[in-house]
């Protein structure tokens, strides 16, 4: 079912990436981790959906997506970027297989921290962030999503590693197999995967030869 939503507020997060506050639909539900496809309520862009996670809560008055835009081509994020305060999105309902199912690892790559927000917000506000961590890559420290948030919810469970830059508390290089041997504490646990294919599949690889179930790894396929 298809819902038309009023853009209440946008907040510019990084040089590429911003937060919108939307209007929330009566009755409209989702859990923490899923996404929905969103379109631009315009011409020639009501048919062009993209999938976005929700970055909000499931009880929030108010839904919330961060979104990166990518200007290297004449894209819907490029368009979306370049939205007002009181434009209109086009939503779906609620899909996804990301969602949490006990204490472990994320993993993320850029823009694939996104699914985390709302499941890390969540443990939070229930008082049950203890004993999760977060591992994220980016390119360079400009592109750090949320830095004082994750840093303010898990401490030093919040691991940064940056692949081109080298910055004071940030890790270098990628989240590779010797990565994943320093900071992983068990592969026993459950882990969570988000970022670019070759990532995910990479990660997923590596997460097995050291020992992890392949039913413990959650992602989107």
């Amino acid at each position: 079912m298809a819902h038309t939503i009023k853009i209440l507020k946008i907040e510019k997060l990084t040089h590429d990436v911003k937060r919108f506050t939307t209007e929330k639909p009566e009755g409209y539900s989702f859990t923490p981790g899923q996404a929905t496809e969103v379109a631009i309520n315009k011409e020639d862009y009501r048919d062009k959906k993209r999938p976005f996670t929700f970055t909000s809560l499931p009880e929030d008055d108010h839904l919330e997506f961060t979104i990166k835009s990518y200007h290297d081509h004449d894209g819907v994020t490029k368009k979306i970027d370049s939205l007002e305060e009181g434009k209109e999105f086009i939503i779906d309902d609620a899909w996804g297989a990301i969602e949490y199912k006990g204490k472990g690892t994320f993993i993320a790559g850029g823009a694939g921290v996104t699914p985390f927000i709302a499941i890390l917000r969540d443990l939070r506000a229930k008082d049950e962030l203890d004993g999760n961590r977060l591992l994220f890559s980016n390119k360079e420290i400009k592109d750090v999503i949320m830095q004082a948030e994750f840093e303010q919810m898990l401490g030093e469970d919040f691991i940064s590693t940056l692949t081109r830059d080298r910055s004071k508390g940030h890790k270098h290089g990628r989240i590779n197999q010797g990565f994943l041997k320093d900071y992983v504490r068990s592969f026993s646990e459950h882990f969570y995967v988000c970022g670019p294919d070759q990532m995910v599949k990479d990660i997923n690889e590596q997460l097995q030869d050291l020992g992890a179930d392949s039913d413990s790894l959650v992602f989107e396929k």
